[in-house]
């Protein structure tokens, strides 16, 4: 039976509070093994979120069928007011994790996070300002990649394939890059031409490192309004990440960009004294932002086609790529060295 009416109907949803939100799937299913430090790697990771962002963020974590403590770790976080969103769930995989954590929000920016990423003082506004500056970004990640030109990228070459703001430019810090290779267990990574140059875009107030990974990238919430996969198949890895993170970006002819420095460092699954000083450093942000994204116009399907489908296939093919990345910039010995 109900009686009276329920003073919420038809009341429409005004909060605008915040406007960038940071989703964060997590998934610690015990503390063994390869997830020994796993929990320690989280706080660090969460303590210098923390510490780095502004009061208009929104902080969503949705628990993937993590072990007990974990999961008591992150409901106290949720009841002390440390982040504004707790979902738990069996272990669905990470990209389901993420989707949920969209479902049911509207923000112009969200960002998608590892749980093992150490930000960085201003990593916000260093991504505000690649949006600002280039108003087709679809995606920002705080960490630079040499090795990310070729990765859902043809529509940038299509759109300043004969500009000089497309060129390759110095590497502005060589030691990051070598950080995250060691971090993902691989040293060798970037080779020396990656370590010197980075391909980037420019204009007369900022440079973007062109490409970007996807272990935290900040999205415009737009890109998500049409999503036609609800679902993937895969807990992690398979085509999931690349079919719901990256395919949108550019089918909707948006481009895919970094900071040209680095503002977050990959901790990976091992705890490591140079994490502990880093988060140690990190002062608390107490700071508002008056940042407004400015709207774009989205791309067709025809776009999509023309520029990711068919020129994609040639400009992005190795043999057509190194003579592209000659005329942008690199000697012939460093073309050769770069695609490999």
């Amino acid at each position: 039976m109900r009686i009276g009416f329920n003073p919420n109907k038809d009341q429409q949803n005004n909060d605008l509070v915040y406007f960038h939100q940071i989703i964060i799937p997590v998934y610690i299913p015990n503390q063994e093994n390869y997830f020994k430090d796993s929990l320690a790697i989280l706080k660090l990771s969460l303590e210098s979120l923390f510490r780095t962002v502004h009061k208009k963020t929104f902080i969503t974590i949705v628990n993937n069928g993590s072990c007990q403590e974990v999961k008591n770790y992150l409901q106290e976080l949720y009841l002390n007011e440390k982040i504004h969103e707790l979902l738990d769930t069996t272990n669905i995989g990470k990209l389901n994790a993420i989707l949920k954590g969209i479902v049911g929000h509207n923000f112009p920016l969200i960002t998608i996070t590892d749980s093992d990423v150490l930000f960085l003082k201003g990593w916000q506004d260093a991504t505000y300002s690649v949006f600002d500056n280039f108003p087709k970004a679809g995606i920002v990640c705080p960490t630079p990649s040499s090795r990310s030109l070729r990765t859902f990228t043809s529509n940038i070459y299509w759109d300043k394939i004969l500009s000089k703001d497309l060129s390759f430019s110095k590497v502005k810090n060589p030691f990051a890059l070598k950080n995250f290779a060691n971090s993902i267990g691989s040293p060798d990574f970037y080779n020396e031409a990656h370590i010197e140059k980075y391909f980037t875009i420019s204009n007369k107030n900022e440079k973007a490192v062109v490409g970007a990974g996807h272990f935290a990238g900040t999205y415009r919430g737009i890109i998500f309004n049409d999503l036609k996969i609800k679902y993937s198949n895969y807990k992690l890895g398979g085509d999931s990440e690349s079919k719901i993170l990256d395919i949108p970006v550019v089918q909707n002819d948006l481009w895919r960009l970094s900071t040209s420095d680095n503002y977050a460092y990959h901790m990976g699954n091992v705890v490591e004294n140079w994490m502990n000083d880093e988060v140690s450093k990190l002062q608390p942000n107490q700071t508002s932002t008056d940042f407004f994204l400015k709207p774009v116009k989205l791309g067709s399907k025809w776009t999509y086609f023309i520029k990711s489908k068919i020129f994609g296939k040639i400009i992005l093919n190795k043999k057509v790529m190194k003579y592209f990345i000659r005329y942008k910039g690199l000697s012939k010995e460093e073309s050769e060295n770069y695609l490999k």
